[in-house]
């Protein structure tokens, strides 16, 4: 596996250490906000191609539109016929 080694100087090592659990370590802090962040990019890269995916296709946006107007607080209505 590749790794890399980042020096980081004061203030900002203060704040980290500040901010870390105290049972954690620098290093896993770190790894986690940096994971935490490209996730968080990830998801907002995902939510513009979904809006696209929905601008261009109608019958979706009308899919979506007939959820935003059900009543989910009630049970869905079930067809008394079973085949």
């Amino acid at each position: 596996m590749k790794a890399t080694t980042i020096k980081i100087e004061e203030p900002l090592l203060g704040e980290l250490e500040k901010a870390k659990p105290p049972s954690q370590s620098i290093s896993s802090y770190v790894r986690e906000i940096l994971e935490s962040d490209i996730k968080r990019h990830k998801v907002a890269e995902a939510a513009v191609q979904y809006e696209a995916f929905v601008a261009a296709r109608p019958e979706e946006r009308e899919c979506l539109s007939d959820w935003d107007k059900a009543d989910l607080s009630k049970p869905p209505k079930r067809n008394s016929k079973k085949t």
